[in-house]
């Protein structure tokens, strides 16, 4: 079943194990040249097989045995004929060459996905921004490994998910090759394009930070923390689940930071030293495990992702030399029960998707899931949860199953205060 928020969104009868991605892309004249070749294992009999893909132009479809395979593309849909029925549990191997200006997908929360910078590329897919540009089955529950190997011109650096494999040098353009081995939901796949530089972080896990030469001196600064949010962070939710961390800073301004597996991403004036930007750095943070890691399966689930890095965000504060976190729940929980008590929180509906709203209650829920169970049982839930469903998909039900169990009781009635009705309740 597609995604109950966006059911345009995703394909049934096939899984796709890996993304192989090869771009050559002009940043002056936005043109890109691209072929996907995708690993795909059948779950069904298919005569053909459907992919998500917006307004690029395909040229050609191409079969592992080398057929050319019949296609249509309408309304971000890519429509495969495939060469007769094909059984389940079939392995196929497709290669899509396809070219164009790539440009953002149109949604509610405005343009998602490929996005030209000022002297650049950014690209932010959330939740639904990936098809912008390659073809891919665009659900988050569908995990599969990554290869990229991205061309541009000299003067820019590139940065991917995973790790990098190489650049090759050759004239005026370079070529860099990313290898993402770790399971990576569509929407978390990423390619920044910029003049930047790449400058190595403290910490016991691998952290760069990426900028442009004039910007590098302010984050560095901005960036002095990040070492010993990591270090909480593990204490309290367990190891850090990929290789490294990259933190890639903008020359242009940017409306909110946005995170992509193993990656963050700040405009130039997140990069400063209060809280009002300090939090956005341990919230992106945080999303390396609570929406990258663990990933879920229906985006009605949104909390367990942004109440999470939300909360994450108030239990950096005190060890920050900021607020309590208990007086960021008190002062959150006052603000809310002043607002309409319209929505619930474990299935808020497409339009409120990413209203701080989510964000705040869903924080107060684990607050106040902390104040009921206790500190010992609740950090042990987190890093149960973190443990039992590292690099998959997680939803609402799964998490207060983990916690009961954790807990050694019964928290039915708590989680359906909390998590089904719109009224907030007290904080314990």
């Amino acid at each position: 079943m597609n995604d109950s928020y966006f059911p345009r969104r995703g394909n049934e009868g096939y899984l796709v194990e890996q993304y192989d991605l090869t771009l050559d892309y002009r940043v002056g004249p936005n043109r890109l040249t691209a072929v996907a070749v995708l690993t795909v294992w059948t779950t069904e009999s298919l005569t053909s097989l459907v992919l998500d893909f917006a307004d690029l132009r395909v040229d050609r479809v191409i079969l592992q045995d080398g057929r050319r395979l019949r296609f249509e593309h309408q309304k971000e849909k890519l429509r495969i004929r495939l060469p007769g029925t094909v059984a389940a549990g079939h392995q196929l191997v497709i290669e899509i060459v396809y070219r164009g200006s790539p440009r953002p997908t149109s949604s509610r929360y405005g343009g998602l996905g490929w996005e030209q910078l000022d002297d650049g590329v950014l690209v932010a897919s959330q939740p639904t921004g990936a098809p912008s540009w390659f073809p891919c089955d665009d659900r988050p529950d569908r995990k599969a490994a990554y290869r990229f190997t991205i061309t541009t011109a000299s003067q820019y650096q590139v940065v991917a998910n995973g790790r990098l494999a190489g650049v090759a040098h050759s004239g005026s353009t370079s070529t860099w090759s990313y290898v993402q081995d770790a399971p990576m939901a569509t929407y978390l796949a990423t390619v920044q394009i910029g003049p930047y530089q790449r400058h190595e972080l403290p910490g016991t896990v691998p952290q760069r930070l990426v900028a442009p030469v004039r910007r590098l001196p302010a984050a560095r600064t901005a960036l002095a923390h990040q070492d010993a949010m990591m270090n909480l962070f593990t204490e309290l939710f367990g190891p850090y689940p990929f290789e490294t961390y990259t933190v890639v800073v903008t020359d242009d301004r940017l409306e909110i930071p946005i995170e992509a597996q193993g990656m963050s991403m700040f405009g130039a004036n997140h990069m400063a030293e209060d809280w009002s930007n300090q939090r956005l750095i341990a919230h992106e943070l945080a999303h390396q495990w609570f929406g990258n890691s663990l990933t879920l399966a229906d985006w009605r689930d949104i909390w367990l992702h942004e109440g999470f890095a939300c909360y994450s965000e108030w239990l950096w504060s005190p060890v920050s030399g900021n607020r309590p976190t208990d007086e960021h729940a008190r002062t959150w929980h006052h603000r809310l029960k002043h607002q309409p008590q319209d929505l619930i929180l474990a299935n808020p509906g497409p339009p409120h998707l990413f209203d701080d709203w989510v964000y705040k209650r869903g924080a107060l829920t684990l607050h106040a899931l902390r104040r009921t169970i206790g500190d010992d049982a609740f950090f042990r839930t987190l890093r149960t949860w973190t443990a039992d469903y590292r690099h998959g998909t997680v939803s609402t039900e799964r998490f207060t199953k983990v916690a009961e169990a954790t807990a050694g009781r019964d928290l039915s009635a708590f989680f359906a205060e909390w998590l089904w009705d719109e009224r907030l309740p007290d904080l314990p």
